[in-house]
């Protein structure tokens, strides 16, 4: 029979565990507890130096512990794991797990404190990529706990609590092809929707307004965000929704501040389809952009996003990418790599376009940490952090980080 124990989590952790000690010290990862509680938890996973458990029982809950508002959730839902966590709470949270890494792994004593972004609405999801269970019905991936891999079968659900409705539709009334995986994209300021399966030759049943395409076929939708238009392509990387990306423009806005004005000189680092190149770049006036960007379809669709700025889209890997000879030294660089981060090459290439302000936008506490102990090797100094909440009712946090040599 597993073990069953008693503990008193007192922080959250990356990943979205609750981080409390056993009886002998060890440290232990306990899923759907909170600090403050005390939980009768059963081990998954046990090691010399940590163990994993989850959550069977709250013996004392914390405040800030509220009804998970989807039902979904007790099915085995996968997708919004936070759901027992007051909104509020979500955010002190949230901050708590990034100032903990930078302390950990940056080793800063006293790093910025963080200011919260506020979202202009919910910040619902018009993109998402979903298992499909035999019947064809599409639905996030079971939890699944270390050693104990979630059922086969996807969690399908009658409403989506994070999905905005044109995207709803298709994750409750859509039928795919089964035992495979679903693209689902939409645009809500052209109303726009999308399918990608990628299974050639089956049957689709969604509405006449939605475009179907195969794996390999192209096929976009069009969003607004900060008054710009974007061509967001079925392949493209795209911020979770418009009032996401939104509240990131913000933040990255304010990071940027008064370092790059009229006649600047932008680079955009894993620019995807534009967004902070265009955003930026049109709000600055007169200001030279290179968009660094690897992946064909965002790149294909950058060209068209940016075509009425004065802007390059250099097809690169960023950690190969370099400046062209002759090229002055940028004013700005944004980046907004994917979960991994900068790394030593991405940092290395960046630090040699010789700007004076670097804006880092990571979606992982860890990583971000990672790259400002690899910048800071450069002469850049953490100055200031945002966080924007593009994934409520989740772990995941976006932040802002501004560096200054």
């Amino acid at each position: 029979m597993t073990a069953e124990v008693l503990l008193a989590p007192n922080a959250m952790v990356a990943g979205g565990a609750a981080l409390a000690r056993d009886d002998e010290g060890r440290v232990v990862f306990v899923d759907g507890a909170l600090p403050g509680e005390r939980v009768r938890a059963r081990m998954t996973e046990e090691r010399r130096d940590f163990a994993r458990a989850t959550a069977v029982e709250v013996v004392e809950a914390s405040p800030d512990r509220v009804a998970p508002p989807c039902p979904t959730l007790t099915a085995g839902c996968g997708g919004c794991t936070w759901q027992h966590v007051a909104p509020g709470a979500q955010h002190r949270l949230k901050a708590a797990i990034v100032l903990d890494a930078l302390q950990r792994i940056t080793r800063l004593d006293d790093p910025p404190e963080p200011v919260q972004v506020t979202a202009h609405g919910p910040a619902l999801r018009t993109t998402t990529r979903l298992a499909v269970s035999a019947s064809g019905r599409a639905g996030h991936r079971a939890r699944s706990r270390p050693g104990r891999p979630g059922p086969a079968d996807p969690v399908v659900t009658d409403t989506c609590l994070v999905a905005h409705p044109l995207l709803e539709e298709l994750v409750v009334d859509g039928r795919y092809p089964g035992s495979g995986e679903v693209l689902l994209r939409v645009g809500v300021a052209s109303g726009e929707r999308l399918v990608r399966t990628d299974a050639h030759g089956a049957r689709v049943e969604v509405p006449t307004d939605v475009v179907v395409v195969r794996k390999g076929e192209r096929a976009f939708v069009h969003e607004e965000v900060a008054g710009r238009r974007f061509r967001v392509s079925a392949d493209s990387f795209f911020q979770p929704g418009p009032v996401a990306a939104e509240a990131l423009v913000t933040a990255v806005s304010a990071a940027v501040g008064d370092a790059l004005g009229p006649g600047g000189y932008l680079i955009d680092a894993y620019a995807g389809v534009g967004l902070f190149a265009s955003t930026l770049g049109s709000a600055s006036g007169n200001v030279r952009v290179t968009a660094i960007e690897q992946h064909p379809a965002a790149v294909a669709d950058a060209r068209t996003n940016l075509a009425d700025l004065d802007a390059r889209v250099a097809r690169s890997e960023v950690g190969r990418w370099r400046p062209r000879q002759g090229d002055r030294g940028a004013d700005v660089v944004v980046a907004d790599p994917s979960r991994p981060g900068l790394g030593r090459p991405g940092v290395a290439a960046l630090a040699g376009a010789g700007a004076t302000r670097l804006v880092l936008v990571s979606c992982d506490p860890a990583s971000l940490a990672r790259d400002a102990r690899l910048l800071a090797g450069e002469g850049y100094a953490l100055s200031t952090l945002a966080l924007v909440d593009a994934f409520p009712h989740t772990f995941h946090v976006e932040a802002v980080a501004r560096f200054d040599r």
